[in-house]
C-alpha cells in the first residue's frame, strides 16, 4: 500500500484524489444542505452568545453598579465570576462529552445558559446577580467543549473544515462587538435588564435550531470511559482559588498582603500540584492524558497560546476602559470604535477559510503573533489626542487578526492531530487555554495597574499595554521557534493514520 492510499473502512480504499474530494464535500451526517446550515448556525451562534455575555457586561457594569448599589469591593465580581466558573469546569465537561456524546452536552449547556440568563435579568440585588452570573458560566463550559468535539467529528481534514472553523472563530469578535453594542443601547436608552433579555432571545433561537439540526452522535461516546473524580475535584478547586486570588488580590483590603488572598493563592497551587500528580501517576483515566502532549509541537504551542490569549484579554478589557475613561467616549461610541473587529473578523474568516490549505500554518502563526504585539503596542504609545485611523483602527484590526488566525490554525491542528476518542479532551484543552490565559494575565495586568494608580488612569492603563506587549513578544518567539505547522490540506483523520500505520507494520512483520 502506497502513502497515497489509506484504509478508510472495511474493504474501502481511498486514493489521494478521493481524500481531497472528501475534504471538500458535505459530510454524510448532514442529510441536506439546510441541515448543515442549521448545524453551523448552532455552533457559530453558541460562540456568539458566549462572547456577547462576556464583552458587553463590562460596558454595562457602571449602570448595574448604580442600580443595584454594588459596593466597590464587589464591583468586579459580576463581570469576572462568569469567566472564572466557565474556565474552571472545561476539563470535566470534556470528559462528560466523551461519556454522553457531544450533542447531549451541547444542547444541555445551551438550555442551562438560557435559564440562568433569563433569571439574571430579574435580579433584585447584586448578590442574586453574581449568583446568576456564576451559574451562567456552566453553560459555555459545557457547549464550547462539546462544540469543538462536534465540529471536529463531523468534518474531515480539508478546505470545508477549515472554512467552518474559520467562521466559528470569527464569531467570537462578532459576538464581542454585538455584546458591547447592545450593552451601550441598554445602558443609555433602556434598562440593564434588557441586556439579559436580548441575550436570552438569541440563546433560545440557537437552542431550538440546535435541537433539530445537530445530528445524533451517540456513537461518538467513548466505550468504557470513566469520570476522573479526583482529578475533577482538584483541578476545579485549584483553578477557582488561583483565579480568585489573581482577580481579587488588587482589590482586597490589604492587597496581596490580605491573609485570605495569600491562603487561597497558595492552597490553589497546592491543589494544582495534586492534580498534576493524580493525572500523571494515579488516575486510571485522567482528564488530561499524557498522550495528548505527545503531538509534536503541542507543548510550545500551548505555552504560546496561554500568553497570546492573555494579551487578547488585556487588550479587550483595557482598550474599552481607555476609550471610555481617557478618550471620553459614550457607550454607543465605544461600540463604534470596536466595529473594525467585527467587520475584520468576518472578512478574515471568509478569506482565511479559502487559503488555510494553501499557506503554511507556521507563516500564518507568525503573522498573527505580530498582530498581537501591534494591537497592544499601538495603545501603549497612543498620544493624548490620538487620530482614530492611525492608532485605534489598526489596533482593532490587529487584535481580530491575531485571535482569528491563531484560534483557527491551532484548533484545526489540535483536533486533526488527535483521534476521535480524544476530541472531548481537545475541546477542553483549547478553551481552557483561552479562558485561563485571559483570567491569569488580566489578574497580573490588574495588579500592575493598581500598583501604578498614582500615575493617573492614562499612565496606569499604559502599564497594562506595555505588559501585554512583552507577553505578546514572548508568545510569538515561542510560536516561531517551537511550532512547525504545514498547510491545512485534505488528508486522513488521526484514526485513519493510526489504522494505516498498524496495517503497514503488520505487512512488514508478515514479510
Amino acid at each position: 500500500m502506497s502513502q497515497e492510499q489509506a484504509e478508510h473502512g472495511p474493504g474501502d480504499s481511498y486514493s489521494s484524489s478521493e481524500i481531497e474530494r472528501l475534504g471538500r464535500e458535505r459530510p454524510e451526517a448532514f442529510k441536506s444542505a439546510w441541515v448543515e446550515v442549521g448545524f453551523c448556525f448552532s455552533l457559530l451562534g453558541s460562540m456568539f452568545v458566549a462572547e456577547y455575555f462576556i464583552s458587553g457586561f463590562n460596558v454595562l457594569l457602571p449602570s448595574v453598579t448604580n442600580t443595584l448599589h454594588i459596593p466597590p469591593q464587589a464591583a468586579t465580581w459580576p463581570a469576572s465570576v462568569f469567566s472564572l466558573v466557565a474556565g474552571a469546569f472545561l476539563l470535566p465537561f470534556g470528559r462528560l462529552s466523551d461519556l454522553f456524546g457531544g450533542k447531549a452536552v451541547f444542547v444541555g449547556g445551551l438550555v442551562w445558559f438560557l435559564i440562568w440568563s433569563l433569571i439574571g435579568g430579574f435580579s433584585q440585588n447584586y448578590i442574586m446577580l453574581i449568583f446568576c452570573r456564576a451559574l451562567q458560566g456552566f453553560g459555555p463550559a459545557a457547549y464550547l467543549v462539546s462544540g469543538i468535539m462536534l465540529l471536529s467529528n463531523m468534518y474531515r481534514p480539508g478546505p470545508r473544515k477549515n472554512f467552518v472553523f474559520s467562521l466559528y472563530g470569527a464569531f467570537a469578535p462578532v459576538g464581542f462587538f454585538v455584546g458591547i453594542f447592545f450593552a451601550g443601547i441598554c445602558a443609555q436608552f433602556l434598562s440593564w435588564k434588557w441586556y439579559f433579555y436580548f441575550g436570552s432571545i438569541m440563546l433560545a433561537l440557537v437552542t431550538v435550531v440546535s435541537v433539530f439540526t445537530i445530528p445524533s452522535d451517540g456513537d461518538s461516546r467513548v466505550k468504557g470511559v470513566k469520570m476522573d473524580w479526583y482529578g475533577t475535584v482538584t483541578v476545579v478547586s485549584a483553578l477557582l482559588l488561583i483565579v480568585f486570588a489573581l482577580t481579587e488580590g488588587s482589590h482586597a483590603p490589604k492587597g496581596w498582603a490580605t491573609p485570605y488572598i495569600i491562603v487561597t493563592f497558595v492552597l490553589g497551587w497546592i491543589l494544582f500540584g495534586a492534580f498534576v500528580y493524580i493525572e500523571g501517576w494515579i488516575a486510571e483515566q485522567p482528564l488530561l492524558p499524557r498522550s495528548i502532549f505527545a503531538v509534536p509541537g503541542l507543548k510550545p504551542m500551548a505555552l504560546a497560546l496561554f500568553f497570546q490569549y492573555g494579551v487578547f484579554g488585556i487588550f479587550i478589557f483595557y482598550a474599552s476602559f481607555y476609550i471610555e475613561d481617557i478618550l471620553n467616549a459614550s457607550p454607543i461610541l465605544t461600540a463604534a470604535y470596536f466595529t473594525p473587529m467585527c467587520v475584520g473578523g468576518l472578512i478574515l474568516a471568509t478569506v482565511g477559510g479559502l487559503v488555510l490549505h494553501l499557506l503554511p500554518g507556521r507563516i500564518l502563526l507568525i503573522i498573527s503573533g505580530t498582530c498581537y504585539t501591534l494591537c497592544v503596542l499601538l495603545f501603549a504609545i497612543i498620544p493624548v489626542n490620538p487620530n482614530y485611523w492611525a492608532y485605534v483602527f489598526p489596533a482593532m484590526l490587529c487584535a481580530t487578526a491575531g485571535i482569528d488566525i491563531t484560534y483557527n490554525i491551532t484548533n484545526i491542528f489540535i483536533t486533526t492531530s488527535l483521534p476521535k476518542a480524544l476530541q472531548g479532551v481537545a475541546g477542553a484543552l483549547i478553551n481552557s487555554i483561552l479562558f485561563l490565559g485571559i483570567s491569569f494575565f488580566l489578574g497580573l495586568a490588574d495588579l500592575a495597574v493598581s500598583q501604578t494608580a498614582d500615575r493617573g488612569k492614562r499612565e496606569s492603563y499604559k502599564v497594562a499595554f506595555w505588559f501585554g506587549t512583552g507577553c505578546a513578544i514572548f508568545g510569538v518567539i515561542v510560536m516561531t521557534l517551537g511550532v512547525k505547522i504545514g498547510k491545512a490540506e485534505s488528508g486522513l483523520t488521526a484514526d485513519e493514520k493510526a489504522e494505516l500505520e498498524r496495517e503497514l507494520t503488520e505487512t512488514r512483520t508478515n514479510e
